[in-house]
């Protein structure tokens, strides 16, 4: 934006005149519907379609509005651990390391269902709390 506090009294008067010729010329022009529409009739007049004349392809397109995406609510929680409340699990994802610990050294995970949320998330039991990944041992030679 130029600052008009600085110009010069020719500065200003082509400024004003600048602005007369954008203002003459917007005022002159049709909408856009209308000259779309007359366009169209043109086209038909000649017996084509208006995507035959024009590549509508590559014309710029109205920006649609973007449709909310919901955002995913923290589900709520089914497991809990009874010397810690704040042990929390909803049964979904990986089983976290306090419930994983507990089912290794022989706890069941339904032991620790909050009672009349859900049945078990989890099926196959004999999993929780074992390694999947085990290192490769180094071979001395």
């Amino acid at each position: 934006m130029t600052n008009i506090e600085n110009l010069s009294l020719s500065e200003i008067e082509s400024l004003l005149l600048a602005a007369e010729k954008r203002k003459a010329f917007l005022s002159r022009r049709r909408p856009p519907s209308v000259v779309r529409n007359e366009l169209i009739a043109l086209a038909d007049s000649y017996g084509y379609a208006i995507s035959e004349v024009f590549d509508v392809s590559h014309a710029p397109r109205a920006v649609a509005k973007r449709t909310r995406t919901q955002k995913q609510r923290k589900a709520p929680p089914k497991y809990r651990d009874p010397e810690n409340r704040r042990n929390t699990w909803s049964g979904r994802g990986r089983v976290p390391r306090w419930l994983a610990d507990k089912v290794r050294h022989g706890a069941r995970i339904a032991d620790y269902l909050i009672p009349g949320l859900a049945r078990p998330t989890v099926k196959n039991v004999r999993s929780i709390g074992r390694r999947t990944v085990y290192k490769a041992e180094a071979h001395s030679g």
